[in-house]
């Protein structure tokens, strides 16, 4: 295993032990101790709905390290790498995409609770994921079009 690979590989497993934690012990407090139990039925589609994206999240994490083993084998510019890039594009919209459905029960509670700067912070994960989405369209289209010009390349010598 290549030095900055295992860098980035211990990143992205650092990235994902905190959503893991909040899966086991945040959310379930969360729907234990609800803020205001007026709203407390409004909670449990908000954490639904993050229960089922960290599921594409996860994915996304998983591709990413095969993106970064295909880097270790010297196998980075691959139809491999362009088919990880497409699930964790595909993943960031899939999350994105749940993100928009649970918006309008996080308006919800943000009007029973009076307080609109949670819509604000709902819309957060929408446009983080997106980004990641474009970026990874970006990256796939670039490195196909790398494959392309080499695969040209290796048949004109």
């Amino acid at each position: 295993m290549k030095r900055e690979t295992l860098f980035l590989k211990l990143a992205v497993i650092l990235i994902g032990v905190p959503i893991l934690a909040l899966c086991i012990w945040g959310l379930p407090w969360l729907i234990k101790n609800p803020v205001n139990p007026v709203y407390a039925h409004m909670i449990y589609p908000i954490v639904i709905g993050m229960y089922v994206s960290a599921i594409p999240f996860y994915i996304a994490l998983y591709q990413a390290l095969k993106i970064l083993s295909y880097i270790d084998k010297n196998n980075a510019f691959s139809k491999l790498s362009v088919k990880a890039l497409a699930i964790i594009k595909y993943c960031a919209v899939t999350i994105s995409t749940l993100y928009v459905v649970m918006l309008p029960f996080v308006f919800f509670v943000a009007e029973k609770d009076d307080a609109p700067g949670l819509i604000i912070f709902g819309m957060v994960p929408i446009l983080a994921s997106m980004v990641i989405a474009v970026f990874a369209a970006v990256l796939q289209k670039l490195l196909k079009n790398a494959i392309d010009i080499k695969l040209e390349n290796d048949l004109t010598v």
